[in-house]
C-alpha cells in the first residue's frame, strides 16, 4: 500500500527593495571611450560587403573632432550620461574588499537610470560637467600605436540612485560601499580597478 504524501508549507519572504540617492562628485577626471556608432556601420558594412571588403580602398581623412563625439554616451533626451553598470559593476567589485560574496550583491544592488542611450539603449546616469578631448596614443592588440580620442569630463559630479535589497544590506552598508567603489575602484576609462592595467588615476569620486 503506497504510503499517503506528505505536504511541505515553503514560506518564501518577499524582496524588501529599497532606495537611497547620493551626490557623488569627482575627485579625478571622469574619462569616457565608448565603442562608437561609426565602427558598428564599418563593421557591419564590412560583413554585408563580404570578400569584397578585403579588396584596398583609400582611407579616408580621421575626423577626430568626430571621434571625441563618438567617444560619448549620449542620452536620447541629449544630455552626456554614464553608463549605469559602471557603478553597478563598481559596487560588485568592491565587495571583495569586504567579504560580501560578489555572487549575492549581483542579485541585491541596482543601479537607477536617468535616460537611455541614443545608439543602444544602456541605461545612463546624467553627467554634471563639460566634456572636452583627451588625444592620446596608445597601443592596438597587435602592439602597434595608434591614437585614442576619449571625452574627458573635469570636473564632473553626478546623482546615482542605488536599489538594494535589506534583508542583504542596510543603507549605510550601500554609502559605505560607494564610497568604496569611489576610492578604491573607480569608473570609466584609467580606473583604479582597471582589467587591462593598474589605471591611470581616473574615475575616482567622492560622496558629497
Amino acid at each position: 500500500m503506497a504510503k499517503p504524501q506528505q505536504t511541505e508549507n515553503v514560506t518564501i519572504k518577499a524582496p524588501s527593495i529599497q532606495t537611497a540617492k547620493f551626490k557623488i562628485v569627482g575627485t579625478a577626471p571622469y574619462v569616457q571611450l565608448r565603442f562608437s556608432q561609426k565602427a558598428i556601420k564599418t563593421m557591419m558594412a564590412k560583413h554585408r560587403a563580404g570578400s569584397q571588403a578585403n579588396k584596398k580602398k583609400a582611407k579616408e581623412a580621421r575626423d577626430f573632432d568626430e571621434d571625441f563625439r563618438q567617444a560619448m554616451h549620449v542620452s536620447t533626451d541629449g544630455w552626456p550620461g554614464i553608463p549605469a553598470s559602471a557603478f553597478r559593476n563598481g559596487l560588485i567589485s568592491a565587495c571583495r574588499l569586504v567579504g560580501f560574496k560578489m555572487t549575492l550583491a549581483k542579485l541585491s544592488l541596482f543601479i537607477g537610470e536617468d535616460g537611455f542611450d541614443k545608439v543602444d539603449a544602456i541605461p545612463l546616469i546624467k553627467i554634471e560637467g563639460k566634456p572636452e578631448p583627451l588625444i592620446m596614443h596608445a597601443r592596438n592588440a597587435t602592439g602597434v600605436c595608434d591614437i585614442r580620442v576619449r571625452a574627458k569630463f573635469w570636473p564632473w559630479s553626478a546623482e546615482v540612485r542605488v536599489s538594494y535589497d535589506s534583508d542583504q544590506f542596510t543603507a549605510t552598508d550601500v554609502a559605505n560601499l560607494l564610497q568604496r567603489v569611489g576610492q578604491q575602484v573607480g569608473i570609466g576609462e584609467g580606473r583604479p580597478d582597471s582589467k587591462m592595467s593598474a589605471g591611470m588615476g581616473w574615475g575616482t569620486f567622492s560622496l558629497e
